[in-house]
């Protein structure tokens, strides 16, 4: 005699409850780490830039991943950490020294304000009184006292670095540390993260390998780019004896990271100054030298190292850097890129209709017949 099994109870409130419990305790985790976010987040971010190399490092030196992970780590140092020491000690001098030319009066943003104004034809001024732009007194004054403030400011923060030591000293230990154990336990750590979420196997594999491949490509083309845009900038700034050619050329690496603009927001203010003062053969080389050079780089190299790897589109990198930027900081340079990837992949997943062994989630969303008691063959389940 064939007794039919009950059909499936609902959650029960004891699932409910440990569902509950998993969000709070999930949450308070975050929280408890919400201090040391920079140093988690670069951590995990060098743990999946640099995991190719440790894999090359641990088949060489043999089943010692402790090993492998540490050469890998003094690599990193050596690498990384040791020229970024070098770049930011040369920053906070040169930050200092103009800092100290702007409190002198010896950088005076209204003098040069004034300069670029009077070189401007007639038929310009008449735009800006219809503007009501007109008063160029108190124009200067506000224009002054904002560029003098933010230069203030950009100089404090970075004087920061030297003075809030022990924060920079906490977070550095918990990006090494961090990154040695995601360096050695990463498959293991990364396999039960993916037991733990309930999708297909195949969806997890997907975008898993996505924000890994995004991860790379974003920090290492955004990188190489702030680096070849930021070493030019500073070249040809030193060559026409622009003062403080260090701090500028860190300027226009950070600033870098915004597409298509990022680094001509400096150097075009500047070429702009040297032509309205008459200095016309360094600003012609420098409009040259931005746009074909500096520009080249960016829109030679961005779409090779960040579209090509990500399979993106380049507004859709420009729009999710942007925006990451604008939510997470500098940080966002990654995170918006990486949540961009995510998006479509999750989107791509779920949009084709799914059969076999694939989710039958569409066909349940569309009106289809997903019946849940029915197995892959499309016979109902049967009791024993």
């Amino acid at each position: 005699m064939n007794i039919l099994k009950p059909p499936p109870r609902p959650p029960t409130i004891e699932s409910r409850a440990f569902l509950l419990l998993l969000v709070v305790v999930t949450l308070a985790f975050g929280l408890i780490l919400q201090p040391f976010y920079g140093g988690v987040f670069w951590g995990m971010v060098l743990a999946i830039l640099f995991n190719p190399l440790y894999r090359r490092i641990l088949r060489a030196t043999g089943p010692r991943p402790t090993l492998a992970a540490l050469m890998t780590m003094l690599l990193v140092i050596v690498v990384v950490v040791l020229p970024l020491t070098f770049i930011v000690t040369a920053l906070v001098q040169e930050t200092a020294a103009v800092f100290q030319r702007i409190q002198s009066g010896e950088l005076n943003f209204a003098t040069m304000l004034q300069q670029i104004f009077d070189a401007l034809p007639e038929s310009v001024v008449r735009v800006l009184d219809r503007f009501q732009l007109g008063s160029l007194a108190a124009l200067l004054r506000e224009v002054s006292a904002l560029v003098t403030k933010g230069s203030q400011v950009i100089a404090a923060q970075v004087l920061n670095i030297g003075q809030n030591t022990f924060d920079f000293m906490v977070g550095f230990v918990i990006m090494l540390y961090l990154l040695f154990f995601l360096l050695r336990d990463g498959s293991a750590l990364s396999k039960r993260i993916k037991d733990a979420i309930p999708l297909a196997p195949e969806h997890k594999s997907e975008l898993f390998s996505k924000f890994a491949t995004v991860v790379r490509a974003t920090v290492k083309g955004n990188i190489l780019v702030a680096m070849a845009q930021g070493a030019l900038g500073g070249m040809i700034f030193w060559f026409l004896g622009i003062p403080g050619a260090v701090l500028w050329a860190v300027v226009m690496a950070v600033l870098s990271l915004l597409p298509a603009v990022g680094a001509g927001l400096v150097w075009g203010p500047v070429a702009i100054y040297f032509l309205s003062t008459g200095a016309v053969w360094q600003g012609t080389v420098l409009v040259a030298y931005g746009i074909c050079v500096i520009g080249l780089v960016d829109n030679i190299l961005r779409p090779i190292l960040v579209g090509k790897d990500t399979k993106m589109p380049d507004y859709l990198v420009l729009l999710s850097t942007l925006g990451g930027l604008a939510v997470f900081g500098l940080n966002g340079f990654v995170i918006g890129p990486v949540i961009a990837a995510m998006f479509m992949a999750v989107w791509g997943i779920f949009s084709p209709p799914r059969t076999g062994s694939g989710y039958q989630l569409c066909d349940t969303v569309r009106g289809g017949s997903g019946n849940p008691f029915q197995n892959q063959h499309g016979k109902k389940a049967e009791g024993g």
